[in-house]
């Protein structure tokens, strides 16, 4: 008991010893602590939080980079360093220090949040304040780091997604992800009489209402000007996407006095614009999203933008997952003429976030009818800028994009016409000699149209096998990994019990392969697979069996 205490007492010690300030300590050699022996990187840790507490900006930036280090080698320690009281420290160097400081803190924050407990912890410290402010007025790379950080705790607890939106973090990344991404700016809006047809359109229209009585006097030169929209990444030559955009954006039917839609505390009309500074702020966006000058941020170095808009698509991707109201919320603002335009001219980190964040999306919005309907209506502008890059990523076939985009086509099975079958010929043709995980994906997302849940299944079923897609079924059938074969029976299972008097799926023999799929084990265990097969079999054979001759 006696040597206990006295550990204890040293223990105690040695900490005061090291929490004291560096003109105290007189450069005397602190040593270790008796717990040392039993916890050696202990006495780092306290050392560590202990500058945090008590030490100069610089010194604390140092600790923070510090515990970057031990919390990204092992989980084990960054529990050690919640449990030991560094996640307070940490938040306040994120609001007070330095810019180095600040992205090293704010880099521990998101190391430390590796579990649904840690990032609860975090929650309850005010970690959605702290972020909210520096999204909101921090530099462009701390900006880019607190970005990274809540991509990291709100994709390990779900639970935390709805406290950041509730902070205004939705509107801030969306924001990000607008800045030179596209332009909204009187100067730049199309003379049209249409009405809005988006939501997208609806909002934005919205936002203008009010600063439309002030700018009379300025409509014949944003009409002259209309004609003259340098493109939104930088190339000085429109092309056809930045048409979509620029249209979208113009769209403006008759104001809406004081109109102002709100959800689970995000405000949907952040980027209200003041025309009455139309010549000092040419290239400002709505938000003051950065405590340094417009022109600051536009004299950003490219690798820091790109990494920031790709950080700000990473964090909308975690936020977005399963959530319905922040769903509505990415939707209902400039985000998917965003993804749209960076999909085509983004680098290959913003790309992949932004075919990532869609897929999301479009999982939510499969389930939840209004927000399908209301964010992705088929003459909504924004929806076919998305759907036109997610369709030639398909047709290229050859990027890291391609299952995500594929998963977020299937998706949106439900939402396409029956005159519009541009996308079946491309996921048709990616079931041939493909990768096994690009067979399965294809197979899934044409079951999406072909499925007795869609309407317009009849139309997309003759689709799939005009596109010859009969054919590669019966293959990976046959002959494709079991990953694959589950998915591609189902979908000719599918195509078969609605086009039954198919001659293309009789010359096939069709019916051979689901009386010999019958029989298999992997069939038998699949209750709902088994069900749909039988049903499938029925149909053919009422239909071919008879008539098979005439067929041949």
């Amino acid at each position: 008991m006696s040597s206990q205490l006295e550990n204890s007492i040293g223990d105690v010690s040695w900490l005061l010893r090291v929490s004291a300030s560096a003109d105290d300590r007189d450069d005397e050699y602190l040593g270790l602590p008796p717990i040392a022996a039993n916890e050696p990187i202990l006495c780092l840790i306290w050392e560590q939080i202990a500058i945090l507490y008590t030490g100069s900006l610089d010194d604390r930036s140092d600790a923070a980079a510090s515990l970057v280090s031990l919390a990204r080698d092992n989980d084990r320690y960054g529990k050690l360093i919640i449990e030991e009281g560094g996640v307070g420290p940490l938040l306040k160097l994120i609001k007070e220090g330095k810019p180095e400081g600040q992205e090293n803190a704010a880099r521990a924050i998101g190391l430390l949040g590796r579990d649904q407990e840690s990032v609860e912890h975090m929650i309850h410290a005010g970690v959605c304040s702290v972020f909210a402010k520096i999204l909101k007025e921090g530099p462009m790379k701390v900006q880019a780091v607190a970005a990274w950080a809540v991509s990291e705790l709100a994709g390990n607890n779900p639970n935390c997604q709805d406290l950041f939106a509730q902070h205004n973090i939705i509107r801030l990344l969306v924001g990000h992800l607008a800045f030179e991404t596209v332009q909204e700016h009187s100067k730049y809006t199309i003379a049209t009489t249409n009405k809005a047809t988006s939501i997208h359109a609806l909002v934005i229209a919205s936002n203008k209402s009010n600063a439309n009585s002030n700018n009379k006097g300025n409509e014949d030169e944003d009409k002259q000007s209309s004609d003259q929209i340098p493109h939104p990444m930088g190339n000085q030559n429109p092309n056809q996407m930045h048409n979509v955009v620029t249209h979208t954006m113009a769209m403006n039917p008759r104001p809406h006095n004081g109109q102002n839609h709100t959800k689970t505390g995000v405000t949907h009309n952040p980027y209200h614009h003041n025309h009455n500074n139309h010549k000092q702020n040419h290239h400002q966006n709505h938000l003051s999203l950065s405590g340094t000058s417009i022109k600051g941020r536009e004299l950003e170095d490219p690798e820091t933008k790109a990494n920031m808009k790709a950080m700000s698509a990473r964090a909308l991707w975690q936020l977005a997952k399963g959530n319905s109201p922040i769903c509505r919320s990415i939707t209902e603002s400039r985000a998917l003429l965003c993804f749209a335009v960076l999909l085509e001219k983004g680098p290959e980190d913003v790309q992949y976030n932004s075919a990532m964040a869609l897929m999301e999306i479009t999982a939510v919005a499969e389930q939840d009818t209004d927000l399908r309907r209301s964010a992705f209506k088929p003459n909504s502008p924004a929806c076919k800028a998305v759907v036109d890059q997610m369709l030639k990523i398909i047709e290229k076939a050859d990027t890291d994009l391609l299952i995500p985009c594929m998963k977020a086509v299937g998706n949106l099975a439900r939402t396409f016409r029956a005159t519009e079958t541009r996308m079946i010929a491309p996921l048709v043709s990616l079931l041939d000699e493909r990768e096994a995980e690009v067979s399965r994906e294809a197979s899934i997302a044409l079951s999406k149209f072909a499925c007795s849940d869609n309407f317009l299944h009849l139309d997309h079923s003759k689709a799939i096998i005009e596109a010859g897609g009969a054919k590669h079924l019966i293959q990976l059938v046959y002959f494709g990994e079991q990953i694959v074969q589950n998915p591609s029976l189902r979908l000719l299972c599918y195509i078969a019990l609605h086009v039954p008097d198919s001659e293309e799926l009789a010359q096939a023999e069709v019916l051979t392969v689901l009386e010999w799929a019958s029989k298999q084990s992997w069939v038998v265990q699949d209750e709902s697979l088994g069900t749909l097969l039988q049903d499938a079999k029925s149909r053919l054979e009422l239909y071919q069996s008879r008539g098979s001759k005439g067929f041949h």
